[in-house]
């Protein structure tokens, strides 16, 4: 479906034009409509589906088509992180509209502090928060909405899981009644089910089913003990010079840990909840513009992130959950591009893995280990558990072998039938290079032609 369809404004139309913006995604096409139409909704999208723009684009129709003074829209985001990003993609859309927003979230300095309170004061028609700091404002009646018309809750999974049922139940009952509210949640568990039931009223339900992984992810798993891990992981990055890598770990301690051996052979960065804001802002724009490599981080990273051409994720630890394996692997392979996701799962892990294939509805490739690390643990689900976790294991013949001046690793090994695999070395890039935006001089210059919107 054409963005053309949905009839917006010529200026924001315009913008979608010099953007590169043409189709819409299906998750754009469901929900854009009913938005339009001053319904609410409760929609299910998976990090990734372009449900941000989704969210955006008509809440930038109605106001601008209905300009009214003080803030009009409310969109609430579980991490500054998502916050800031969202606050960027609502810039980069109204870039023709003249309509302004401001993030508002915690973790900052002073001036930090002033500096969104004097936004604030001098108004914005969408205001972009973090719940704990926007009850802080709201408490010191340093913000006002009473010509609020439309809220918006983003991965609010996310936000019940970090504990603020309670603080958005209490911004609800600082807004106006009569308003527009959509919900967005990457899953759909009972709690939000029943948390939904609270704040909107008649919504439209809309499902984009989550489950599936992105195509263009080349998927792998390997059977490691716990000792055997981060040697293993040293191993991975070294077949090839990547560019761009996200190394997911279960804790922040885990994440300092591995950060510390990887550090003695790589450009990286460790991303947890320790750093304050300047810190983790210094850190993602060094590895947005490359001159970090990796990231070793934890699962506040697996949603809400906007960074271009990943080639690999590693999941250092297999995810508790089915569902943030798929958000955690849709950090690669954006926008049809092409990616690489490996999962190291331990003995007392295998269950987690196998809820995973059975999520994703396909068999993992299963890789063996470099002959120097020993033998795994046995993944399958009849096998007992063996007492034995130490890399002191017999060596039992992995399939390595010499090739050349180099070993020969798992990414040598021949593909199964019906089984797309990839090497485990940079890849060479296949995909179609973004074109140039051909719009004219009035159009801003750094846009790229896209297919679509998103994440």
């Amino acid at each position: 479906m054409s963005f053309r369809t949905f009839n917006f404004v010529d200026d924001l139309q315009e913008g979608l034009d010099a953007m590169g913006y043409e189709k819409a995604t299906p998750i754009q096409e469901q929900a854009i409509p009913v938005i339009l139409s001053g319904r609410d909704i409760i929609a299910t999208a998976q990090t990734g589906t372009g449900k941000t723009a989704a969210f955006i684009l008509p809440i930038l129709n109605h106001i601008v088509s209905k300009p009214q003074k003080g803030v009009n829209a409310l969109i609430l985001a579980p991490t500054r992180e998502l916050a800031i990003q969202i606050d960027q993609q609502v810039q980069g859309l109204a870039y023709f509209l003249g309509i302004s927003s401001i993030p508002v979230y915690g973790g900052g300095d002073g001036n930090t502090w002033e500096q969104q309170k004097k936004a604030l004061e001098m108004g914005a028609e969408i205001v972009v928060a973090t719940p704990g700091r926007l009850i802080a404002l709201l408490q010191g009646g340093k913000i006002k909405f009473d010509t609020l018309r439309y809220l918006i809750l983003d991965e609010a999974d996310r936000m019940m899981d970090m504990g603020f049922s309670e603080d958005l139940l209490t911004i609800v009952n600082y807004l106006p009644k009569e308003r527009q509210t959509l919900l967005f949640s990457a899953t759909m568990p009972t709690k939000i089910k029943r948390f939904s039931e609270r704040i909107l009223k008649d919504p439209q339900e809309i499902s984009i089913a989550l489950g599936k992984t992105a195509k263009g992810v080349s998927q792998y798993v390997f059977s490691a003990y716990d000792a055997q891990k981060e040697p293993l992981t040293l191993h991975i990055l070294k077949q090839g010079a990547y560019d761009a890598v996200i190394v997911f770990c279960s804790t922040k301690d885990k994440v300092k840990s591995l950060f510390k051996t990887l550090k003695k052979s790589f450009d990286v960065e460790a991303f947890h909840a320790d750093l304050d804001q300047s810190e983790r802002e210094k850190i993602m724009s060094a590895f947005k513009s490359k001159k970090i490599k990796i990231l070793v981080a934890t699962d506040i990273l697996s949603r809400g992130i906007d960074v271009e051409d990943i080639e690999l994720v590693i999941n250092f630890d297999t995810p508790n959950d089915p569902e943030d394996y798929v958000h955690r692997v849709g950090r690669t392979a954006r926008a049809e591009k092409q990616g690489k996701a490996i999962t190291l799962v331990n003995e007392k892990d295998r269950h987690k893995y196998h809820n995973i294939e059975r999520l994703i509805e396909m068999e993992i490739e299963r890789l063996p280990l470099p002959e120097e690390l020993g033998e795994g643990p046995n993944l399958d689900k009849s096998a007992p558990r063996s007492k034995s976790q130490g890399t002191n294991r017999k060596k039992t013949g992995t399939g390595i072998k010499k090739k050349g001046n180099r070993r020969q690793g798992p990414e040598d090994k021949a593909p199964k039938e019906g089984t797309s695999t990839k090497p485990l070395t940079k890849r060479e890039n296949t995909g179609a290079q973004a074109n140039e935006s051909s719009g004219r001089s009035s159009k801003p210059s750094k846009f790229k032609r896209r297919k679509n919107i998103s994440e």
